[in-house]
């Protein structure tokens, strides 16, 4: 069983087909089918640049003693990874060399099954394109590995002790509507201390290094547990729109600054060595979080790795994303957000397309597109001021004497019992078991029967 994530693992099929020639002494073709029989292949991205692309010239200079010892002439090893076999201008593309050599192929959301079907349909020229052979199944996280231990020993109280056996069951879930809102909003409140507390150490040490001696100084400051609090964490390419909240900075400086409702934003992300015009884009972010006018409520955490990323997902309040839709595959980090509290702001893209109810996060928009980029930029910035001012905020600082936000709380259990058991890589692994596993199984059997 080959199950290849992405196209750049697509030459491992290659190999296999040239060890089942070998063990089994069977021509090219032969063993190409019945390779391809028990392969699944999962494709991460709607971006072209995305897919690998080489040179006929390249492919034959690394891999033409691989294509002889398989017996094939240098159009028809080209052939394996060109949408139109007889265009001898057309590159290699590994995602082609995969979706022609697998039984299964999926996107990784609803959504990206679609742009898939359509980004891959030259590959089936007879076939509508909702017959196209590329389904999806929507990832999910390993939620253990992103969970907050005081979250863990929340639901190992009011779940029972075995509930990480029982995570993919929605049943088990119910029971959460039962935890006092008091003890979850505690224990939440404690997770965004942890922090502030971890990001104040970060910026301190950078504050050192950039010789910023005002930051220095009033560290403390900085952040405020009591703030509604917004991470927004990425790779910096430029569709994910890290910089849309900064679009309209007289409305933004107006709810950082408020008076009674302010909120606060966590940056943190880095941009591919490679990619300038994201690098510009994590530039300008971090410039912006040293104006003086927002360095207590704007700050931006440098050296992006999984310690910052499990502590912005266990303590933020709200998870901002801003991709400019359809191009976001999944976006598997507000996954990691809902079972430890936080709440999603997104654009109806990737998962969220799919999770989203009403009641169980915010939305930006309501999926529309336009073909200008630039116009649906400045719609979606409208979109999400828009809900910031008229509904997450609202609902945050809707306070009780005591200081709990019972309708918060309503949202944040309700998000974990929709979507904790939907988006978690129990349910994931499962989906591919029976759909792609199972049946690739019981083909190779037959095949070699």
């Amino acid at each position: 069983m080959l199950h290849l994530n992405e196209g750049h693992s697509a030459f491992a099929i290659l190999e296999e087909i040239r060890r089942v020639m070998e063990y089994d002494r069977i021509p090219f073709h032969r063993a190409q089918r019945r390779v391809s029989q028990y392969t699944v292949f999962t494709t991460h991205t709607p971006v072209a640049a995305g897919h690998d692309r080489f040179s006929a010239d390249l492919i034959e200079e690394h891999l033409g003693i691989f294509r002889e010892k398989m017996g094939l002439s240098h159009d028809d090893f080209m052939a394996l990874g060109r949408v139109n076999p007889q265009d001898r201008s057309e590159p290699f593309c590994m995602t082609v060399l995969a979706l022609k050599n697998s039984r299964r192929a999926n996107g990784v959301s609803a959504i990206h099954g679609t742009v898939s079907r359509l980004m891959w349909n030259s590959l089936w020229p007879t076939r509508p394109e909702a017959e196209v052979p590329i389904g999806h199944i929507t990832n999910g996280v390993h939620i253990l590995s992103w969970l907050a231990p005081q979250q863990y020993q929340l639901f190992e109280t009011h779940l029972g002790q075995d509930w990480p056996t029982r995570m993919a069951h929605p049943d088990m879930w119910v029971k959460v509507a039962e935890i006092d809102d008091g003890e979850l909003w505690e224990t939440h409140q404690n997770l965004n201390m942890r922090l502030i507390r971890f990001v104040r150490r970060r910026l301190q040490l950078q504050a050192e290094r950039l010789g910023h001696r005002e930051t220095t100084n009033q560290i403390d400051q900085i952040l405020d547990p009591d703030v509604l609090t917004i991470g927004c964490a990425r790779r910096f390419a430029t569709y994910k729109r890290g910089d849309l909240i900064l679009s309209q900075p007289e409305r933004l400086a107006k709810l950082i600054e408020h008076a009674n409702r302010p909120i606060q934003i966590i940056f943190a992300g880095k941009a591919h060595p490679r990619d300038d015009d994201g690098k510009r884009l994590l530039q300008r972010i971090a410039q912006f979080s040293y104006t003086n006018a927002y360095r207590r409520r704007v700050v931006f955490v440098e050296n992006y790795d999984y310690n910052v990323a499990r502590h912005l997902v266990q303590g933020v309040d709200v998870w901002l994303n801003t991709p400019r839709r359809p191009l976001e595959a999944c976006g598997t980090s507000g996954q990691k957000v809902l079972l430890n509290g936080g709440l999603n702001l997104s654009v109806l893209d990737g998962w969220w397309n799919e999770a989203y109810d009403g009641e169980n996060g915010f939305a930006i928009g309501h999926g529309g597109m336009h073909n200008d980029p630039d116009v649906q930029y400045q719609r979606d910035a409208e979109y999400l001021y828009d809900t910031l001012e008229n509904e997450v905020i609202p609902l945050y600082y809707e306070r009780d004497k005591d200081g709990i936000p019972h309708y918060w709380i309503r949202r944040m259990k309700h998000a974990i019992q929709s979507l904790g058991w939907r988006f978690s890589a129990d349910r994931m692994v499962r989906d591919y078991a029976n759909r792609f596993y199972l049946p690739a199984a019981s083909a190779t059997s037959a095949e070699t029967a």
